[in-house]
């Protein structure tokens, strides 16, 4: 049981304390909610430049990175379609500089255009060696506008279009951050060895004075139901074939979260997968195949994705990943498997708790969810998941009408 508090200040910052004494050091972490959804579809990608911006110098503080490590302490960040999330550990007796630098980011930041032209660079070059520069990275710029027709998440993080990034200009990027980097509109949580009274009161003296913003109100168009199979073909100088097949599925907090978690862990739980047991080792179609959900708060994507073997065609590997699927129907077969996933899930829970760092960041977004509480019960709430659900889930979602499927086709004459 992970025992907090919770309290809000008078500009509406949300703050959560979870106190545990078994180690020296305090985690923070600050979550904005901001992601990708909330851009423009004319100005993307300014989420995932802010993520870097906040590392460049704040109003009173040219160096962020300097002054922690000085104290001994580590941070990282990073943004997805629906938060951006910052995060840092610190040994419990060199709080403070932690409540001071992450505070006076969120006053203000170095709003100069060097650094603006510099992070520019930084994320451009990152945009080139992600998405450019290596074999089937630009898939996902392929498959999120096959998924999605309206809904901001048609975009990946980095952007619809690099121009974008490279055209923004200053204002734009002022107007964005107090837009959304708010005190009204981010949540800090507080694990490790700090108590409520000290949390409460550091909280206050260094977050209190920042004033509540006019946050951008969202009104996101709703993606409507797919009701015909998508297929697009595209072809790239890569190794081998890939496949990628995409399902709509239902938002964070939908009922079937758990559920489609778990098929997931059905379909590619390592090794013992079914993907990998009948298509990797059994039949050899791929040389490797994986299957996700998005986890998206919006309603989001379950993915089937995989690199065929040479010589294997592309439809024949398709039908087997139909196949492979549709035999979770069978409900005779999965209760062994799921008692597995379902103890696999136990352990490694139970696992990330040990992390003051995960505890943090989990309290953090399961607030934004409306239910902090979602940290205690998401093992019981997997744990109830029955045959019967899966068979349902996957009648349901997991069928040719609801999947669009990107074919990744290679163009070297040897792959055969």
């Amino acid at each position: 049981m992970i025992n907090y508090k919770r309290f809000t200040l008078e500009n509406g910052l949300k703050v959560l304390v979870h106190e545990d004494r078994s180690t020296p050091l305090v985690a923070m972490n600050i979550l904005y909610d901001v992601g990708s959804r909330d851009e423009d579809p004319e100005m993307t990608g300014l989420a995932h430049l802010f993520e870097h911006l906040m590392f460049g110098g704040s109003k009173n503080i040219p160096d962020y990175d300097t002054p922690l490590q000085l104290v001994g302490g580590e941070n990282n960040a990073y943004t997805n379609n629906d938060i951006t999330n910052y995060y840092l550990t610190i040994p419990s007796e060199n709080i403070e500089t932690g409540f001071w630098l992450e505070s006076d980011r969120m006053l203000e930041l170095d709003f100069s255009q060097k650094n603006l032209d510099t992070q520019k660079n930084v994320v451009t070059e990152e945009y080139n060696q992600r998405y450019l520069n290596q074999p089937y990275g630009d898939a996902i710029l392929k498959l999120r506008p096959l998924a999605y027709k309206v809904h901001p998440y048609r975009w990946p993080t980095i952007g619809m279009d690099i121009a974008h990034i490279k055209n923004v200009e200053l204002e734009q990027v002022k107007t964005f951050f107090f837009s959304h980097y708010a005190p009204n509109n981010a949540i800090l949580t507080l694990t490790g060895n700090i108590n409520n009274y000290s949390a409460f009161k550091l909280s206050q003296k260094w977050f209190g004075p920042i004033e509540s913003r006019a946050i951008k109100p969202r009104n996101l168009p709703e993606e409507p139901a797919q009701t015909n199979e998508r297929i697009l073909n595209f072809e790239r100088d890569v190794p081998s074939d890939a496949l990628y097949k995409f399902w709509h599925i239902g938002p964070r907090i939908s009922k079937d979260f758990y559920t489609i978690d778990l098929i997931t862990d059905l379909l590619a739980g390592g090794e013992s997968g079914r993907l990998h047991t009948k298509l990797v080792r059994e039949k050899k179609l791929f040389s490797e195949i994986n299957a996700y959900m998005t986890a998206d708060i919006d309603p989001g994507l379950m993915v089937v994705q995989g690199k065929l073997m040479n010589g294997v065609e592309l439809q024949q590997a398709d039908n087997m990943i139909n196949d492979v699927i549709t035999g979770l129907l069978n409900q005779k077969d999965i209760g062994e498997e799921m008692e597995k996933v379902k103890n696999k899930f136990e352990s490694s829970t139970v696992f990330s708790r040990t992390s003051i760092l995960n505890k943090a960041a989990n309290l953090s977004f399961f607030e934004l969810l409306g239910n902090p509480e979602l940290i205690n019960n998401e093992v019981d709430t997997f744990r109830s998941v029955t045959p019967e659900m899966v068979s349902e889930t996957v009648s349901r979602y997991l069928v040719p009408s609801n999947c669009s499927t990107l074919n990744y086709i290679s163009t070297r004459k040897d792959r055969k």
